[in-house]
C-alpha cells in the first residue's frame, strides 16, 4: 500500500501587495504579510482590499496567504482585532499568525490560527499544548537543533513550520525584551528597535577595554538551504524565508533561490510533496549571497558551533568576489572569479577592522577603476553588496508561473464541445452550437495550434486532444473565442 505523501510548504515573507505577488510568482506555496494593525511589524501593515487581491492571486495556483497578528494586544483593542479578524476571513485569509492566547478566547470566525513563534515554541510539552487548544500549524523557535525539531514532531500530529532563512534574533525567539527596556519600544508590539545590531565596547570589573566598537549582540543571517532535506526528515512541512521588511528584489530572489533547492529535494523524494500548484521560470539565475546578508549560518541546527556571530558588522555584506592584487594610482586588480559591472558596490573591512565601502566607476577585466579610490592594501578580501547587472534583472519582469492544462476539443450532434482542466482539478466544460461541414484540409494541427496560444493567462497547455469524428471545418475564430471564454 502507498504511503501518502506529505505536503511541504515554501512560506515567503511580503511587506505589501506587490512583494506578495512576486513571491507567489517565484514559487512561494504560501506568503505570510502583516495585517492592518497588529502585525508585529509596525512599518508593515496591509489594507483590507490589498490582502483580498492577494489572496485571489494566489488561490489561482493553490498558494495561501498568512495573515500575522502576532503582537500582545491591549485590553482596549480586543474588540477591534476580532472586527478586524473577521474581515481578514471575508477577504479570502487562510490563516491568522497569532502571539497573544487571549484571541483564542474571542468570537472567531472558523479561520485556522498559527502560533507565532513570538510564543516561543521550544518543547514538545509547549506544541502540545498549542496542538490541543486548536492551533493547526506551530512556528517552532530558531534556535532548536535538529534533535529537538525531530522530537517535537514524534511527540505532537500539528503541521511545524520552520525558519530557514533570513535575520536572526540574539535572544530566544519571543522572549527579547532588549528594545522595550532601553527605550519603550516593545519588539512584542513591533517595535523593535534592533539595539542587537549597534555596536558596543566590553570592559572588565577594572575598566579595561577588552573590546572596542563591535557589534557583540549581532548575529549572522540564517541559511539553512544545504539543510532542508534534513528537517523535512525531522517532521518539518512548512519552510519559511524571514524578511517582512525586505525590499521585492529580496523576495525574489530568495523565493526563487529555495523554490529551486526544494524542488531538487522533492524530485527524488516521492513522500514529500509540493503544497500548491503551477511551475515557475525565471529569468534570472538565484543567488543568496546576492541579496542583504551579515554572512551566513545554519544557527544552532546540528549543534552550537563558535561561527554564528557578525562582530564586524551589522551590515551587508554580499558576496565574496576576491582578492585585492595589485594597486596602482586610481585602480587595483582583483584575484577573483566573479565578474564585476561598473555601478556595482564592494565593500572590505578597513584597517580599524570597519566595513567600508564603495562605488566601481569602470571595470577592464580584471581592473577596478572606482569613482573614489580607498585605501586598500594587497589581499584585502572584498565582497560585492550590489550587484548591478543583477539588481537590474530584478527590477523587471523575472518570473512567470503556468499552471499545465489539458485541452479537450470534441464534436458533439449540435457542433463542438472544449473541456478544460488544470492541475488543480479545477474544469469547465463549454458547448457550441455550430453547422458542421466537412473540411478541404486536415484541421487537427490548427486546432492543437490555436487552443494552445494561452498567452497572458496563468495557463499553459500540457496536452491537447482532438477528438472529432470526421475532419469538420473549425474556424480560427471559433476557436480563439471558445479559448478566451474557457
Amino acid at each position: 500500500m502507498q504511503t501518502k505523501s506529505r505536503p511541504i510548504e515554501l512560506l515567503s515573507p511580503a511587506k505589501d501587495l506587490n512583494c506578495g505577488i512576486e513571491a507567489i510568482n517565484h514559487g512561494a506555496d504560501a506568503v505570510y504579510i502583516g495585517a492592518p494593525k497588529f502585525g508585529a511589524r509596525s512599518a508593515a501593515g496591509n489594507s483590507l482590499e490589498d490582502i483580498r487581491e492577494l489572496c485571489e492571486y494566489a488561490h489561482l495556483y493553490g498558494a495561501r496567504i498568512y495573515v500575522t497578528l502576532n503582537t500582545i494586544l491591549k485590553e482596549d483593542e480586543l474588540e477591534e482585532a476580532e472586527r478586524m479578524i473577521w474581515d481578514l476571513w471575508r477577504v479570502g485569509t487562510d490563516a491568522l499568525i497569532i502571539q497573544d492566547m487571549g484571541i483564542t478566547r474571542l468570537n472567531l470566525p472558523p479561520i485556522p490560527l498559527h502560533a507565532s513563534t513570538q510564543t516561543d515554541n521550544r518543547t514538545p510539552e509547549k506544541v502540545r499544548f498549542l496542538e490541543a487548544a486548536g492551533f493547526t500549524q506551530v512556528v517552532l523557535a530558531r534556535e532548536l537543533s535538529l534533535n529537538e525539531i525531530r522530537r517535537i514532531s514524534e511527540a505532537t500530529t500539528v503541521p511545524l513550520e520552520v525558519f530557514v532563512h533570513g535575520a536572526l534574533c540574539v535572544s530566544y525567539s519571543g522572549q527579547c525584551y532588549l528594545s522595550a527596556a532601553l527605550s519603550g519600544r516593545s519588539a512584542n508590539r513591533g517595535e523593535c528597535a534592533q539595539y542587537c545590531r549597534l555596536p558596543y565596547t566590553m570592559v572588565d570589573a577594572t575598566g579595561t577595554e577588552i573590546v572596542t566598537h563591535k557589534h557583540l549582540l549581532s548575529l549572522k543571517d540564517m541559511n539553512r538551504s544545504d539543510q532542508l532535506e534534513a528537517l523535512l526528515d525531522a517532521g518539518v512541512s512548512s519552510l519559511k524565508i524571514e524578511g517582512r521588511l525586505k525590499d521585492v528584489g529580496y523576495v525574489k530572489n530568495i523565493t526563487a533561490y529555495y523554490r529551486k533547492k526544494l524542488d531538487a529535494v522533492l524530485s527524488r523524494r516521492p513522500e514529500y510533496r509540493r503544497a500548491s500548484a503551477g511551475r515557475s521560470t525565471y529569468t534570472f539565475e538565484p543567488v543568496a549571497e546576492k541579496s542583504f546578508n551579515r554572512g551566513f549560518t545554519p544557527f544552532l541546527l546540528e549543534g552550537r558551533t563558535a561561527d554564528i556571530t557578525a562582530f564586524n558588522t551589522s551590515k551587508s555584506l554580499g558576496e565574496p568576489v576576491g582578492m585585492v592584487k595589485e594597486i596602482k594610482g586610481n585602480s587595483f586588480t582583483v584575484a577573483g572569479l566573479k565578474q564585476l559591472s561598473n555601478g556595482d558596490g564592494l565593500v572590505f573591512f578597513n584597517r580599524k577592522g570597519e566595513l567600508e565601502g564603495f562605488r566601481v566607476n569602470r571595470v577592464e577585466a580584471n581592473r577596478v577603476f572606482p569613482l573614489d579610490m580607498p585605501q586598500l592594501a594587497p589581499k584585502t578580501p572584498l565582497y560585492r553588496n550590489f550587484d548591478q547587472a543583477f539588481d537590474k534583472l530584478l527590477a523587471k519582469p523575472s518570473a512567470e508561473r503556468k499552471l499545465s492544462v489539458e485541452i479537450e476539443f470534441l464534436d458533439n450532434p449540435f457542433g463542438f464541445t472544449l473541456c478544460m482542466e488544470d492541475e488543480t482539478g479545477a474544469r469547465i466544460m463549454l458547448t457550441e452550437p455550430f453547422a458542421k461541414e466537412l473540411a478541404r484540409r486536415e484541421q487537427q494541427d490548427n486546432i492543437r495550434t490555436q487552443l494552445s496560444r494561452l498567452g497572458n493567462t496563468p495557463f499553459e497547455a500540457s496536452k491537447v486532444v482532438v477528438g472529432l469524428f470526421e475532419n469538420w471545418f473549425v474556424p480560427s475564430s471559433l476557436l480563439a473565442d471558445m479559448r478566451r471564454r474557457g
